[in-house]
């Protein structure tokens, strides 16, 4: 006896199960493996990075590819440890200046606890609300974070250079999945580093010229978090308040500007600028970048928060190219409209 062809509805519910369950164990593999799969994806993030220098240079001065990648390696690798220096020299400064800014913390913290509001809430500095100096501590625990990450990224550099080597050298007219996923997100990240670059000089040169500590590292910073999508320009901006509100030599006019003026740069060029050069490259709805934010921030910690977007395009892309998955790529573009139809509607025989 045969048994009957399973109908339309049976066939989507069972497809929709499956891709759920693949999800929880891709989301569990990912989880576990992250001490091999952090290395491998951001050395892949890196090398898109230095392609197009590679490019640059085999195209306009003729060199060998193997001499391309040798000269881009080594830049890409002094700019790395000349950040390094950077961050470490900016925590050792900060970590000698914490005396100054705690009196100062103290001394600010002492009379809002005496201002009029205060005594009419009947809140007193006796309360024990004086934050000392955890705002600093959880500044340079920041920077230290970044410093480590900086300086532990061994893996990283073996892994970037048997990518950078090994790689052939590409066809011009080549297509496929892969050579989709190597151009969306290349120019996305090309395009990225770009607009980072010019927010974090934009941020550095803004604060140094009010005569902010650490002006540097604050745009280095904003060039860092500008990769997270939606919550790192936020972050970049909150970042200098409490050295701007706490230093005690910088007048309230010059106070207000830093804080007004980096805040301005950060809403320009993330709602004007970005959104202008980046254009559809990438096809995805703003929740769903919040979303894979959380989720990669939860199994891979800082890094899977830099590499939540460019990820997410890939997942974008190969869900594009299956046909059971044309539903969800669609989503993830911000097209609900698969969500309403109802499942039951008997497929297109094509």
């Amino acid at each position: 006896m045969i048994s009957p062809a399973p109908r339309p509805f049976n066939r989507r519910v069972q497809t929709v199960c499956l891709l759920i369950l693949t999800l929880i164990a891709l989301g569990v593999t990912m989880a576990l493996l992250k001490p091999v799969l952090v290395p491998f994806v951001l050395a892949l993030f890196f090398a898109e990075c230095l392609e197009p220098a590679i490019k640059f240079q085999v195209r306009k001065f003729r060199f060998p590819r193997v001499l391309a990648v040798t000269i881009a390696s080594v830049l890409g690798l002094s700019l790395l440890i000349g950040v390094g220096f950077l961050i470490k020299a900016s925590v050792t400064a900060m970590s000698d200046s914490l005396p100054a800014y705690r009196a100062s913390l103290d001394k600010a913290t002492q009379q809002l606890f005496n201002s009029r509001p205060m005594h009419w809430l009947g809140i007193s500095p006796s309360a024990r609300f004086l934050p000392e100096d955890k705002t600093i501590e959880f500044f340079s625990a920041v920077l230290d974070e970044t410093r480590n990450f900086l300086s532990n990224s061994a893996a990283v550099l073996i892994l970037l250079a048997f990518l950078l080597f090994g790689r052939h050298k590409s066809r011009p007219n080549r297509q496929g999945l892969l050579a989709e996923i190597d151009s969306r997100v290349q120019r996305y990240i090309s395009l990225t580093v770009f607009i980072s670059l010019l927010t974090g000089v934009l941020v550095a040169a803004t604060l140094g010229i009010l005569n902010v500590p650490f002006a540097v590292v604050f745009g280095f910073l904003a060039f860092l978090l500008n990769f997270i999508p939606n919550l790192g320009a936020v972050i970049a901006t909150i970042l200098p308040l409490p050295i701007i509100l706490i230093d005690p030599q910088m007048p309230i006019p010059a106070k207000l500007l830093a804080i007004i003026l980096p805040a301005a740069i950060q809403f320009i060029i993330g709602s004007l600028v970005q959104p202008r050069m980046l254009g559809h490259s990438l096809q995805l709805h703003p929740v769903v970048l919040l979303l894979a934010l959380l989720f990669f921030a939860m199994i891979w910690g800082i890094p899977g928060a830099f590499l939540a977007t460019p990820l997410t395009a890939v997942i974008k892309i190969i869900f594009e190219k299956i046909p059971a998955t044309h539903a969800l790529a669609a989503v993830l573009a911000g097209d609900l409209d698969p969500l309403i139809q109802p499942i039951d509607v008997p497929e297109n025989p094509d």
